[in-house]
């Protein structure tokens, strides 16, 4: 399956893997890990609600691209997210998602300038900010996620960001890297 990273790595997870993500605050966390539980699905307890920045793979070292991400956190100021409604990436993708209205552009600058340095993307699909709400379902579930979700809405500042690595065979939390201003920077 190939990646549409620079170099055409494989998106299949290794140990040169790492994410970035934009955690959900803890009762907007709950309360999508509620909905996500109602539909089911591969990965519902494992995966918390989260929008992805990142998700790839060091292009030299780990730790160089690690401090990488980091340097970008210091430098970026918080900002606002707004979820609206329900989106899906059908036929293409089996995914039905909550709409970002608010933050878009804050996140597509923010995962640019996280490729800017030793970090590549590699997803099948061009990057869409996007937090999943139902994923590989079948076609009933995902079109009831997608109606029962088409009015949720939530507003939260993004403070952080969640730098993730693939080391031990599954995707775990490194660090939660405040965001320059968030520090009092």
């Amino acid at each position: 399956m190939p990646g549409i990273g620079q170099s055409g790595a494989s998106p299949a997870p290794h140990p040169d893997s790492l994410g970035v993500i934009i955690s959900m605050p803890q009762a907007l966390a709950a309360e999508l890990r509620a909905w996500r539980e109602m539909f089911g699905g591969p990965d519902v307890a494992a995966v918390p609600p989260h929008i992805t920045l990142i998700s790839g793979r060091a292009t030299g070292t780990w730790a160089h691209a690690a401090e990488h991400v980091r340097s970008v956190a210091r430098s970026w100021a918080p900002f606002e997210v707004s979820l609206r409604g329900t989106g899906t990436f059908a036929p293409i993708s089996p995914v039905v998602f909550l709409n970002l209205v608010d933050g878009v552009d804050n996140c597509l600058d923010l995962h640019e300038r996280l490729l800017d340095g030793p970090v590549e993307h590699l997803l099948d699909f061009v990057f869409h900010p996007h937090l999943t709400v139902a994923h590989d379902l079948d076609a009933e579930t995902m079109a009831r996620a997608e109606r029962e979700m088409a009015d949720f809405s939530a507003d939260f500042q993004v403070l952080s960001i969640g730098l993730y690595d693939y080391s031990h065979g599954g995707w775990s939390l490194c660090e939660e890297l405040p965001l320059g201003k968030a520090e009092g920077a």
